[in-house]
């Protein structure tokens, strides 16, 4: 499928409608569709065949193996062929991004399986090539913690650095169903979650299309991230790789809390790391500039500066810290700084204020650093400690800026910039890209690989489309969330039906659910070759054991189309 019949107008779309060219790959993926319901001897018409969409959700590693596992096992059943739209949120996403590699990977699942666990268990991305790539995205217009999150985490997980784009994937995309990549719009979130009922977080993106699934505002892929104003692009942009989209979609750091520390930590790493560079931006420098100041020093100002905000994190004076990056900045600057050190404040009520502000003091230190000296590699860690400070992920250009359309929330037209992120920190699971009316679902089957309450993807998602009058099946559970089954139908009128399978259940774990949760945490170091074998074994339970259960609620929805 030629990229070239993609509609590059460069024009932002606003519709409720799909693309033309997902019109055009469903009419000939429900062909597909129907061939596997004949060799499954379900009988219907071609009108009548189920528009099914399976949904990954967020789960980090566990996420990513788990989808793989579930995949393989569908594709043993005989009922990989009957799903029409595959999406996922966060960790589900970077099987997706491993599976799309490879043209119709359906169709040799097996083969494109052993590849993707040799990948995963065998040796990481050096250093060297994760940096190289960072500097990279450095270059962009804007630069967030989103790219050091692809470059030093992301490449950790999925052992690669993926420089294709959703684009290259359209290009040879004919047998697979079709993928739905999902972020939440983190300034929607926030209003949302303040009480507003106009905001739209949910954001999807395929090989086609980026943009918001429920006001039905778009824009090509290719141009996602592109400066756009009145609905026109100005300014190109490159389009993101897949490495960045992985960490874009997986980006659930961007919730702060414990994990600010998680990330200092991993920055602190980094800037020890770059010792050799260190040296040899000293080295340059001075061939330059014989009065510069030593590159090394300015350097042991930022690894302090890390150290500091850790110490402030864990609840420690950071006083002797301070002290010392601001003696070396004085001599760096000639006696000249921009620093509140705390407990220099002269009065009580003052000295009462004086609760260190951590952030102030980062950007200060920042500020005068910027001043001393300038090097790619010093410029690109004094930007990843900006975006810690104010803390910046998946900043990209707003495609809506300035647009005028009263269909579009207001606060989605007037800033030029918008910030994506992980769509699990508000839902983790993939739900309202494919509850879009367009897309016409009739079942959704949805693998929840959700660290918690097994039902909260779902007891959530009936939640919010109560309140946005979308049409979901009531929810109604027996079982605790400690000892979830592994197989869950819930149905209403005029709505999909719905199968929940939780990936850790009575079933395919006995009374071992916890020992099995505790062993695939969340956050945790990449997984042995056993580990990923266990888990997707534990993983594919769920569709053999359910097979004979799946095919009679794909044969129920068929009944309820041929009624209507």
């Amino acid at each position: 499928m030629s990229a070239s019949k993609l509609q590059e107008s460069g024009e932002v779309r606003i519709a409720h409608s799909l693309h033309m060219n997902e019109e055009e790959f469903v009419a000939r993926r429900r062909e597909t569709v129907f061939q596997s319901m004949q060799k499954l001897k379900i009988h219907c018409s071609k009108d009548e065949v189920p528009n099914i969409a399976l949904l990954g959700s967020g789960g980090g590693q566990r996420a990513m193996v788990g989808l793989l596992g579930s995949l393989v096992q569908l594709d043993k059943a005989g009922l990989l062929d009957c799903v029409l739209y595959l999406s996922g949120v966060s960790g589900s996403t970077w099987c997706m991004a491993s599976l799309y590699q490879e043209p119709d990977w359906s169709t040799k699942l097996e083969t494109v399986k052993d590849q993707i666990i040799e990948r995963l268990s065998g040796p990481g991305v050096s250093w060297g090539d994760a940096f190289a790539k960072l500097k990279k995205y450095h270059k962009k217009d804007f630069f967030s913690l989103t790219d050091v999150w692809a470059a030093i985490a992301i490449t950790t997980y999925v052992k690669e650095i993926d420089e294709l784009t959703l684009t290259d994937q359209w290009d040879h995309l004919s047998k697979d169903p079709f993928p739905i990549y999902t972020v939440i719009d983190k300034q929607c979130k926030k209003e949302k979650e303040k009480g507003g009922d106009k905001e739209d977080p949910w954001f999807e993106i395929s090989p086609l299309e980026a943009g918001y699934s429920l006001t039905g505002a778009f824009v090509e892929t290719s141009s996602f991230g592109s400066k756009f104003e009145n609905g026109s692009k100005k300014k190109p942009q490159d389009e993101m790789d897949m490495l960045y989209l992985q960490a874009l979609c997986g980006s659930a750091l961007a919730d702060r809390g414990e994990i600010f520390k998680f990330l200092w930590e991993i920055i602190k790493d980094l800037f020890e790391d770059l010792t050799p560079v260190i040296e040899s931006d000293t080295f340059e420098e001075m061939r330059k500039e014989p009065k510069a100041p030593p590159a090394y020093k300015c350097y042991q100002v930022l690894i302090d500066l890390v150290e500091v905000n850790l110490a402030v994190l864990n609840g420690k004076d950071p006083s002797a810290l301070v002290q010392t990056i601001k003696t070396t900045l004085e001599e760096l600057g000639g006696g000249k700084n921009h620093l509140i050190i705390p407990g220099e404040k002269s009065t009580l009520a003052e000295k009462q204020a004086a609760k260190f502000d951590v952030k102030k003091f980062t950007e200060h230190v920042i500020k005068d650093l910027s001043c001393l000296f300038s090097s790619d590699s010093f410029d690109l860690v004094l930007s990843i400690c900006k975006c810690m400070t104010q803390w910046i992920w998946g900043r990209n250009y707003n495609f809506l800026h300035k647009m005028k359309n009263e269909t579009v929330p207001p606060g989605l037209l007037k800033s030029e910039t918008r910030d994506y992120i992980d769509a699990g920190l508000l839902l983790n699971s993939p739900y309202f890209s494919v509850l879009r009316e367009e897309r016409d679902i009739d079942l959704i089957i949805s693998l929840d690989f959700s660290e918690g309450d097994p039902f909260m993807t779902v007891k959530k998602t009936q939640k919010l489309c109560e309140e946005l009058n979308i049409p979901f099946p009531e929810v109604i559970l027996k079982e605790k969330a400690k000892n979830p089954k592994d197989f869950y139908v819930f149905k209403g009128k005029n709505a999909p039906t719905v199968i929940h399978i939780p990936l850790f259940n009575v079933v395919n774990c006995g009374e071992n659910i916890e020992a099995w949760r505790n062993k695939y945490d969340t956050i945790q170091g990449s997984y042995s070759r056993k580990k990923i074998t266990d888990l997707m074994d534990i993983a594919g339970k769920n569709i053999s054991n359910n097979r004979e259960k799946l095919l009679e609620q794909i044969q129920a929805v068929i009944d309820q189309k041929r009624h209507k």
